[in-house]
């Protein structure tokens, strides 16, 4: 994982503090770009580590990182989310939501406070894209 530094000329790494240093899924909060959510993998098995997923909030623009899980499996749940299976809508206080390519859809209330699956049964999900009428 690499974020910009400030002038975004050149890259510095933001994994510290990750429980991996691989992930696609990345999303960046619609009203503050300091605030980062990755959801980390295992490079691979591109599954989530431990079998406990979670999706990683940063507000600081990945100096420190912060798990956020509630609500998802706690174990012996080896998904797979693809690069562009997760998105956040643009309200004052986004929800995010992530599909597996095991047919899961999820969101997580509150920036991700609290997570709930929304649907358990679709076919693989490759994409998500929200938009809030």
């Amino acid at each position: 994982m690499a974020g910009p530094t400030g002038t975004g000329k050149t890259w510095r790494s933001i994994a510290k503090g990750l429980p991996s240093d691989f992930g696609f899924p990345i999303v960046v909060h619609p009203h503050d770009a300091d605030t980062v959510y990755v959801m980390p993998l295992m490079p691979m098995t591109r599954t989530c580590p431990d079998g406990a997923p979670a999706v990683w909030r940063s507000e600081n623009g990945g100096d420190s990182w912060r798990r956020l899980a509630k609500g998802l499996p706690k174990k012996q749940s080896y998904f797979t989310i693809l690069r562009d299976a997760m998105d956040i809508d643009e309200l004052k206080t986004p929800a995010l939501y992530f599909g597996t390519t095991t047919g899961q859809l999820w969101i997580g209330r509150e920036g991700g406070e609290a997570w709930e699956c929304l649907f358990d049964s679709l076919p693989p999900i490759h994409c998500v894209k929200v938009a809030v009428a």
